[in-house]
């Protein structure tokens, strides 16, 4: 799998190099035009998946950069925001029945482009609340098209990939067939702006789409707008269930390699649209809102190096838990002309890092009443700068412990535990929550597999336990006096988008 993931990100990288021969030639007036950002977020994607080598049509990529929680609701509000999910509020999941979702008095970087001329787009998932203020639509994006929460949030008549295999949608009130692991009572609905346009949505069909509105976008703005956009390409990849495009004729044999291809044709198509316009001035990020799924067994993908040795025995080291699997994500930047080729960093970076970052290279600045824990990279991407975190937490993501505390901590090269799980492996087994007093502290430049924590009593962990706590007491303490949020987690039945709900499974024909 791991050799399957390296062609498929050389396809990927090749596609970035070709955009280097297609060059339009500098503004001659001078004057610096602002970037165009597209910032694509695979689902459930492991390290491992892509993460194998390099070479020289490889854009800069970083191996030591970290999602900023282990599952979907917090990890897409803290990249929009840049704030930690204690500032923002969104600790865990929402669902399909919320009411409501990311605060409204919290700002995405969509907002702040918007307001200062850019046009923003969305496609794909959103997860942030699909009601009313809570859609894309009100939270910056003038366009939006996809499913508003993940692709297991629904029933389809031709179901993916996943294990447990779920049954198709009912198709008279008569009949009721229920599954306790699956959604079985409203269909998978997709999205134009906040209409319901189909449901349910035939997901084996959605790489396509996706793609094509992903292009249509690129056009609309590259021709029509004349302004610098934000294209935010949230995919379904490779979330289960698993699909791909039928003309792959791949078995259920392998299926997540199937998969990965898929994902691989649909960025590939984004950035030759790139390529074909000229677009030179735009850059293209790519990242993980999490890692695997582990649970979900062969439908999964992979952690690489990082598999939590010291709790292998009680559980799974990805999704869901602060061990390194959890939420070191494999990412790539791209802009031609400008950030080298073949360059790698090892600095410590993490997804709260986009937001600063892309307001910085747009010249705009965030609201100033409150703070905000990323860091701009700028220099970085564009300088080979190494100044990067010193420290990062790594929030409680539904493993162990309270959503959203701040309960693991990286320090440079090393990583405290002051709690510790396993989530649910393949078989089934998990760990059992044990806070750790004194922390396990490990050292990742000599233990990437986080089985043997340094001795409490040496000279090594007092050292660096004194600067973890003082880096967790200064941050917590931060919080404790920020502008914070709540969300609402409320879930009712009249929340569930339904474009007809008379009908089995709120089922409609296309509407478009």
């Amino acid at each position: 799998m791991a050799q399957f993931g390296f062609c498929l990100l050389l396809l990927f990288f090749g596609l970035i190099h070709h955009i280097k021969s297609h060059i339009k030639k500098e503004d001659q007036t001078g004057v610096m035009e602002r970037p165009n950002f597209i910032i694509i977020l695979a689902d459930d994607i492991g390290w491992g998946d892509l993460w194998v080598n390099s070479t020289p049509t490889t854009p800069h990529q970083n191996p030591d950069f970290h999602s900023p929680a282990s599952t979907c609701s917090p990890s897409r509000a803290t990249l929009l925001t840049g704030r930690h999910g204690l500032r923002n509020g969104v600790t865990h999941n929402f669902a399909w029945g919320s009411v409501r979702g990311l605060p409204l008095n919290e700002t995405t970087f969509a907002q702040v482009l918007h307001d200062a001329g850019y046009y923003t787009a969305i496609i794909g998932k959103w997860h942030l609340g699909h009601n009313g203020s809570y859609s894309p639509v009100h939270r910056g994006f003038d366009y939006y098209f996809g499913i508003c929460y993940s692709n297991d949030m629904g029933s389809t008549d031709k179901p993916g990939l996943d294990l447990p295999s779920c049954p198709p949608c009912v198709h008279s009130q008569y009949t009721t067939r229920k599954h306790e692991e699956c959604y079985t009572e409203v269909a998978l609905p997709l999205f134009e702006n906040e209409t319901i346009i189909e449901q349910p949505l035939d997901t084996w069909s959605l790489k396509n789409r996706y793609a094509s509105a992903a292009v249509k976008q690129i056009f609309t703005t590259s021709f029509s707008k004349k302004q610098p956009f934000l294209l935010y390409v949230a995919l379904a990849h490779m979330h289960v269930p698993l699909f791909h495009n039928s003309f792959l004729n791949v078995t259920t044999q392998d299926p997540f390699t199937a998969s990965l291809s898929d994902m691989d044709s649909l960025v590939g198509t984004i950035m030759q649209t790139v390529s074909t316009e000229q677009l030179e001035n735009t850059l293209i990020w790519f990242t993980g809102d999490n890692g695997p799924w582990e649970q979900k067994c062969q439908f999964a993908g992979h952690v690489g190096p990082f598999v939590g040795k010291w709790q292998a025995t009680g559980g799974g080291s990805a999704k869901r838990t602060t061990w390194e699997g959890g939420h070191r994500v494999p990412t790539v930047v791209a802009w031609p002309k400008k950030i080298k080729p073949n360059s790698t960093s090892r600095a410590l970076l993490s997804g709260l890092d986009i937001f600063p970052t892309i307001l910085s290279l747009a010249g705009v600045k965030p609201p100033s009443d409150r703070r905000y824990d990323g860091n701009d990279i700028t220099d970085i991407l564009l300088n080979d700068s190494d100044t990067a975190h010193k420290s990062l937490m790594h929030p409680n993501s539904g493993a162990a412990g309270q959503f959203g505390d701040l309960q693991t901590i990286r320090l440079k090269h090393h990583k405290a535990f002051y709690i510790t799980v396993g989530s649910v492996t393949c078989g089934g087994r998990s760990g059992q929550q044990q806070y750790q007093d004194p922390p396990l502290i490990f050292d990742l430049s000599q233990d990437e597999a986080e089985e043997t924590p340094l001795n409490p009593e040496s000279d090594e962990y007092r050292s660096v336990l004194k600067e973890v706590e003082r880096e967790r007491e200064a941050l917590l303490w931060d919080i404790a006096t920020d502008k914070v949020s709540l969300a609402d987690y409320t879930v009712i039945p009249a929340a569930v988008s339904c474009c007809q709900p008379h009908n089995p499974t709120c089922r409609c024909h296309s509407l478009k």
